[in-house]
């Protein structure tokens, strides 16, 4: 047995943060219902497709039944009432007002199923000045702080090219829905989580808030250095490669000066803590980067290997699929599915000893399960029709 079996989850969230969290619970086996409006979750249609099938949504739809239903009309809330009578969890991303206004809050919801856990994840959450305002990882991205420390030092500030603030955020909810179902067991009650995609990237940001309320100071963009430690950056190697050498600990920071030939830089009062290193970068990073430049990257990461110094070959995407380390842990698998035929994607996000996660199948077709999901609330063929007939699936 999975160790989310027994679980339900409705799943009415569109594109990248709320869909996702219901991935991630689903991948451990949870039931996910995913809820799409009848023209489909827009992730169908977002990146690179292959035969007119996007293969965003054959990831973040994997492990889930797909059920067109329209929540605007009066039909399809409905039938949304009758699936939440016997659900653990709704995972929903309007904007802050929406649910009510369709008559499907958590104070209508509730009194249907007072066990139910409302995940509710929105740009903004759901009060303040902003809370009507729409919401997207890249404006989290902006506002958190992210992106002012992003960058070189005489450039703009720099996104991310994928999702990081909307994947943090389906990190967060995963946690946030599996808190509220623990503490569901000892008082038999569900309650709102109220997730703002703001929060969680700005948590990560580390101790930036406190430093300013402490010392007023403001965290500058430092290219790929880091504030706290050096040396630590990106070196070219000989043949026209990449690595990434990280520092952080006082006994690496002295094996990688030792290894490239200045370990009387080791013997500096000032090379004695990771800070002090920081204010030294341009000196260390010359050092290393020299070392580097005059030497391929495979002899590179094998020479920082045998002295025990952190050091990480720069892959793209090839050399994922390749890395022996990533083939050794299954992190990339293959997955059988019926419009494309054998594809592979990420695997599950952890590997527990005894109930182990497992992905059963990639997203599937718009609307695959509906007549078989609707079917346990009482829908039978004549009602299908009648609803696909009003634009309500």
């Amino acid at each position: 047995m999975s160790a989310l079996s027994g679980l339900r989850i409705l799943d009415v969230a569109t594109l990248f943060a709320g869909p996702l969290a219901a991935t991630m619970l689903g991948d451990y086996g949870a039931e996910v219902i995913k809820i799409e409006h009848p023209r489909g979750d827009p992730v169908r249609g977002h990146g690179a497709s292959k035969d007119g099938v996007g293969l965003w949504g054959k990831v973040i739809g994997r492990n889930k039944k797909s059920v067109t239903l329209y929540l605007g009309s009066p039909e399809g809330q409905e039938i949304f009432r009758r699936m939440v009578v016997d659900a653990d969890v709704v995972i929903e991303n309007f904007r802050p007002g929406t649910l009510e206004r369709w008559g499907l809050g958590y104070e209508e919801l509730s009194a249907i199923n007072p066990g139910l856990v409302l995940a509710r994840v929105t740009g903004f959450g759901q009060f303040g000045p902003y809370a009507g305002r729409p919401g997207f990882g890249t404006l989290a991205e902006a506002m958190s702080g992210f992106a002012a420390i992003t960058g070189e030092p005489d450039g703009p500030p720099t996104l991310p090219p994928f999702g990081l603030a909307d994947g943090i955020a389906a990190l967060t909810t995963a946690f946030a829905v599996m808190t509220a179902l623990r503490e569901r067991e000892t008082s038999g009650a569900g309650q709102v989580v109220d997730l703002a995609i703001i929060e969680p990237i700005l948590t990560l940001l580390g101790a930036q808030p406190t430093t300013y309320d402490q010392l007023g100071e403001v965290q500058p963009r430092t290219g790929n250095r880091s504030a706290n430690n050096a040396p630590r950056n990106t070196y070219r190697t000989r043949d026209g490669r990449w690595v990434a050498v990280s520092t952080s600990a006082q006994s690496i920071a002295e094996r990688v000066m030792r290894l490239v030939g200045r370990p009387e830089l080791v013997e500096e009062p000032w090379f004695a803590t990771g800070s002090e290193r920081a204010k030294h970068a341009d000196e260390l990073d010359a050092a290393v980067g020299s070392w580097i430049a005059g030497r391929d990257r495979d002899d590179v990461v094998a020479a920082f290997e045998e002295a025990n110094a952190a050091v990480a070959p720069i892959y793209d995407v090839r050399d994922v699929m390749a890395d022996p380390q990533f083939a050794a842990l299954e992190s990339i698998i293959t997955v059988e599915d019926d419009e494309l035929g054998p594809l592979r994607m990420q695997n599950v996000l952890f590997r527990l000893s005894r109930t182990p996660g497992e992905i059963t199948g990639a997203g599937p077709p718009l609307g695959r399960d509906t007549a078989e999901v609707l079917a346990r609330y009482g829908v039978d063929e004549t009602e299908l029709a009648r609803l696909r007939e009003r634009g309500a699936l």
